[in-house]
């Protein structure tokens, strides 16, 4: 990857965005597999506003998963700090400021002190280990991608670490040794074609959704927007397309997504901020729930029964 990769994130466009990639038309062939949307996500492991997104992108699959597929493409934000030449953002300290100040803005809990006690280089390595986990199991590859997100934004951990991410495979039922292999092997090929396909597409930051129906129209939405806006893609292109009632039961939601933000679980049970960490809070003091308390906020999973 010897292009020169540059990012800034900004809260008011809700981007990481690549500001010297010039627009190029978008792609015209990708398949539609069961005449269903196509949602290609152009993404990265340590982009905060995709980290913002994650409540929309969790409650569309739940109202309207049976109207698309989704891929999940990287999109090589930070190559290295010695090719970067940042406009907001130009040191690892940077960054930490700008974490605290997007947890703020996305009220996603996020930790930006890992920038300042351990920070990392770039997000290739794990770019490059999510692919390694698809090599191996495509449905597991995403829950590992959610475990090292949680990694890095909450627990303040070096997800560039090798050992770090064979933790995530380990947790998630993937094969760590099999992980470290493919990472340098079919792996790095895997994350150089997304980039490629990133670029080939005009996408110029992330995340960056782009929806293809069966005919071949395309719709790209840029950037952190209202929920309002991906319900709106999907109907553009699939006018019949019906929302899914959502069982807000706190077991049914917890049997989705092993683990959620308040902020997730608010917009999945369309309660505010307040109204959803008091409730689970109680959950919480009724030995229902476990949290890990980060500097900007909780995350919560079932509690463990034990004999």
């Amino acid at each position: 990857m010897s292009e020169e990769n540059n990012f800034f994130c900004e809260l008011e466009t809700g981007t990481c965005s690549l500001p010297k990639q010039t627009n190029l038309p978008l792609a015209d062939s990708i398949i539609i597999p069961d005449h269903k949307i196509s949602i290609m996500y152009f993404t990265d492991p340590i982009c905060s506003s995709c980290w913002g997104i994650e409540p929309h992108l969790r409650k569309l699959k739940l109202e309207y998963g049976d109207y698309f597929n989704i891929e999940y493409k990287m999109g090589g934000l930070l190559e290295s700090w010695t090719s970067y030449k940042g406009k907001d953002v130009r040191t690892p300290g940077d960054v930490a400021v700008h974490w605290d100040e997007a947890s703020q803005y996305y009220d996603m809990p996020i930790d930006g002190d890992v920038w300042l006690h351990d920070p990392l280089d770039s997000s290739f390595p794990p770019s490059i280990a999510f692919k390694a986990a698809q090599l191996q199991n495509p449905c597991k590859a995403l829950q590992f991608f959610r475990k090292i997100k949680e990694m890095v934004f909450l627990q303040k951990i070096n997800t560039t670490r090798l050992e770090h991410l064979q933790t995530a495979a380990l947790q998630c039922g993937l094969d760590p040794k099999q992980l470290a292999k493919d990472m340098q092997g079919a792996a790095i090929k895997a994350f150089e074609d997304d980039v490629k396909l990133a670029r080939s597409l005009g996408i110029k930051g992330f995340p960056s959704i782009l929806f293809t129906d069966a005919n071949q129209d395309q719709y790209l939405l840029y950037g952190f927007k209202p929920y309002e806006e991906f319900e709106q893609a999907i109907q553009k292109w699939n006018p019949k397309a019906s929302k899914k009632p959502i069982n807000t039961n706190y077991l049914n939601l917890f049997s989705h997504y092993p683990t959620l933000t308040t902020k997730e679980y608010a917009v999945l049970t369309h309660k505010n901020m307040p109204e959803a960490e008091t409730f689970l809070n109680q959950l919480f003091e009724l030995d229902r729930l476990d949290r890990f308390q980060s500097k900007n906020g909780y995350l919560w999973r079932l509690k463990k029964l034990t004999n």
